[in-house]
């Protein structure tokens, strides 16, 4: 999951104005000059991360016959990365809106292992016409709630209030997902720490160096839950590695024969 670059004119004013509260750190003026650096690294950390994150999920998607990434935050992910790369292609384009498209592509695929090997999680539950009309539903809902950020609070702010947010409900929704399938069964440590260093870059990029409390708090709250789970898929995989623990061989006491 990308988000808006902080090059961008909008980036520059918020993290100008949020800036102003600080005595610490370069004059604002200077403040877009200081940090392009920064920005670049932590930028490249995240689009690199969560790239790995969307090829790693649809790997382990078609491998493992089910699908990787929990369903709520999956249908956010693509209502989200679709809205933002229309709205930024539409306005002349840039490459964050040709990567968000990128994404948006690997969401979808990520999306078919969903509906293809999905409804197997659930058919002890509900019927195959309810996983069907529920999923949908719960597609019109995502876009939905990303509209409504969209129109509550614009592009820049909505684009990031929503991702962190929905970044959130995802790492809680991975631990989850380990609970639910008793395992690491459709899952792998290579998404649960790409997933982490792709949230970590930006929360420190738009929180801690952009002064911005609430991504940052947001983030830490992401890691806190992303580190839980990566523990969670350590633990399983040695109690694998270990194997089932062996049992001694008993022994038989023979009786001496009576006279």
């Amino acid at each position: 999951m990308s988000l808006p670059l902080p090059g961008s004119a909008g980036f520059k004013r918020d993290a100008r104005r949020r800036r102003s509260t600080r005595s610490a750190g370069p004059p604002e003026e200077d403040y877009p000059h200081f940090m392009s650096g920064i920005d670049l690294v932590l930028t490249l950390i995240s689009g690199v991360a969560w790239t790995i994150v969307y090829a790693e999920a649809i790997r382990i998607g078609f491998v493992h016959r089910t699908y990787a990434i929990p369903v709520a935050a999956l249908m956010l992910n693509v209502a989200w990365e679709w809205l933002y790369a229309g709205l930024d292609l539409s306005g002349g384009g840039s490459l964050q809106g040709y990567v968000n498209l990128v994404w948006a592509c690997a969401d979808l695929a990520i999306l078919f292992t969903f509906f293809r090997y999905g409804f197997a999680e659930f058919s002890a539950r509900v019927s195959g016409s309810a996983f069907a009309v529920g999923s949908v539903g719960l597609l019109a809902v995502s876009v939905a709630v990303q509209l409504l950020f969209l129109g509550q609070f614009g592009q820049m702010n909505g684009a990031v209030y929503s991702a962190f947010l929905q970044n959130l409900l995802m790492s809680g929704l991975f631990i989850a997902m380990f609970v639910e399938r008793r395992g690491a069964r459709g899952q792998s440590l290579v998404i649960a720490v790409a997933k982490w260093l792709g949230t970590l870059a930006p929360t420190v990029q738009y929180g801690l160096l952009s002064n911005w409390p609430f991504v940052l708090g947001i983030g830490l709250l992401c890691s806190v839950l992303d580190l839980t789970y990566i523990g969670l898929l350590l633990k399983a995989r040695r109690h694998e590695s270990s194997g089932p623990v062996p049992v001694p061989p008993t022994r038989t006491v023979q009786r001496p024969r009576s006279l």
